[in-house]
């Protein structure tokens, strides 16, 4: 079977997509960069072959250009910036292989994310379990994780200066048990936190 071309349209509005005609009255949307790349024109004619050769490669472009706008947001490791791949509609494999395509460009590293990730706890005043759960969230293989998380200040300054704002000059036991188990859920154990508490008391 073939399908003819009856017109190309350019996108409406600025990253959209090109509306491929049929003349059998069929459309497909393309990305701008397949239709140039295919040499698609108004007249051309594909076998059936040919038209399922292009929807493989816009579907692989269209992963790429995903990788590249989420990468260039936000440090993300392979194994999340493959999920978020696929939550955004892209071809499982597309995904997969558009992952493998900036690895080998050397614009994914997992160490790097994960010292990244680490930075970020530390500026938001969390304890070490908070950063260990932001890691296992972004999906960081559990080898990078002891290396990033030697990076870590002491963080017990943090953790007194949090305390110090929850509990004000004269704070009562229901206050001292609420801001000891916030702290627990910023990622401070039981220990530290104790620890904290004490010296504020003495203080």
């Amino acid at each position: 079977m073939e399908h003819i071309i009856k017109a190309i349209l350019p996108p409406k509005r600025p990253n959209g997509k090109t509306v491929v005609v049929f003349e059998d009255g069929r459309t497909r949307k393309y990305l701008p960069q397949t239709v140039q790349d295919q040499g698609l024109y108004p007249g051309r004619c594909l076998s059936e072959s040919e038209l399922s050769a292009l929807e493989e490669a816009n579907s692989a472009l269209s992963a790429k250009q995903r990788a590249v706008r989420i990468i260039s947001a936000s440090a993300v490791s392979k194994g999340d910036l493959q999920r978020r791949l696929t939550q955004k509609g892209e071809n499982p494999e597309d995904a997969k292989n558009a992952v493998e395509w900036l690895s080998d460009l050397n614009l994914l590293d997992d160490a790097e994310t994960a010292r990244q990730i680490v930075s970020r706890g530390v500026a938001r005043g969390y304890g070490a379990e908070r950063i260990r759960q932001m890691l296992y969230e972004k999906r960081i293989p559990r080898q990078y994780w002891e290396e990033a998380l030697e990076t870590m200040p002491d963080m017990s300054e943090a953790l007194m200066t949090f305390l110090e704002k929850r509990l004000g000059a004269e704070p009562d036991e229901k206050q001292v048990r609420s801001a000891a188990a916030a702290a627990i859920r910023r990622g401070y154990t039981w220990s530290q936190v104790r620890e904290a508490l004490e010296k504020l008391q003495a203080e």
